[in-house]
């Protein structure tokens, strides 16, 4: 089949001395229109929440991971099914009947970039949306030796990247270490909305006995989207920003940034990591 998350691109490669003809995979971007059919029987409601711009598959699991990650859906049991319509670049998620939202609360600008998630926001306050999984306990103690092992393993996983280098990725491993599956996207926010879509179509959350690796930077927003499921041990490849950090102190997370070379530091949470020699 066909790899419809990238495309082939002729180009002129140079060198020191010459131009020569050459091609180069990259990641293909294009936008996708996520709409949400609720309300009463007799008052159907059909509405436009976002358009995004993303790499093309798992677009319903990135419209559920959207609409879940930005408070407007809380669980499964609410949505009916959805249609995704390649050809329009459109996704409709169809609640059940008598489904009542209020969407006159989420007080945002909807049209985001891959570039950043969080841009157009009215307000830092507005995108602190309160999590079901806030409370929830942990007596979690993990070794440092385990994270080494993790930027490795996301990169055999990573096929898409490994071809294009321009894809984000999130993924999930248990507390041993062990993979357990990872979305990719041209946005890094995307990519977690895929993910945490995919676990909460299986009905699988919250994620607090899981550990999510970003590929790259730790911002804001991906911290405030893995608070929505659960999620307590975050570690990514870059660097994360202040307010990423400010938010998972207040949120009670671990958050680890610039893991590579079996070296990395801990930003919040460091009560859970115990060096090996300890364990």
């Amino acid at each position: 089949m066909e790899n419809v998350s990238t495309a082939s691109v002729k180009l002129k490669r140079a060198s020191t001395h010459q131009l020569l003809d050459a091609h180069d995979e990259l990641a293909i971007e294009e936008p996708l229109e996520i709409q949400i059919i609720y309300g009463t029987i007799k008052n159907r409601i059909q509405k436009t929440i976002s358009i995004t711009m993303r790499t093309p598959g798992n677009d319903d699991e990135l419209a559920v991971g959207f609409l879940f990650t930005e408070g407007i859906i809380k669980n499964k049991n609410q949505v009916a099914h959805t249609d995704v319509s390649l050809a329009e670049n459109k996704v409709l998620v169809i609640l059940n009947e008598n489904e009542k939202l209020n969407l006159q609360k989420t007080k945002r600008n909807f049209y985001t970039t891959s570039s950043c998630g969080v841009c157009g926001k009215t307000s830092i306050d507005a995108i602190k949306t309160i999590s079901a999984y806030n409370n929830i306990s942990d007596q979690i103690f993990l070794g440092t030796h385990l994270f080494y092992q993790l930027e490795n393993e996301l990169r055999k996983q990573q096929a898409i990247f490994e071809s294009t280098g321009g894809l984000h990725a999130s993924a999930l491993f248990d507390l041993k270490g062990k993979f357990i599956t990872l979305r990719e996207d041209v946005g890094r926010h995307n990519a977690l909305d895929k993910l945490i879509g995919a676990v909460f179509l299986k009905d699988d959350l919250p994620l607090t006995n899981k550990i999510l690796l970003l590929s790259g930077r730790a911002s804001f927003e991906l911290i405030q989207k893995a608070t929505m499921a659960g999620i307590k041990i975050i570690a990514a490849v870059g660097a994360p920003s202040s307010l990423a950090v400010q938010l998972a102190e207040e949120a009670g997370m671990t958050l680890i940034g610039f893991l590579r070379n079996e070296q990395f530091n801990i930003y919040t949470g460091a009560g859970r990591i115990i060096l090996n020699d300890e364990f």
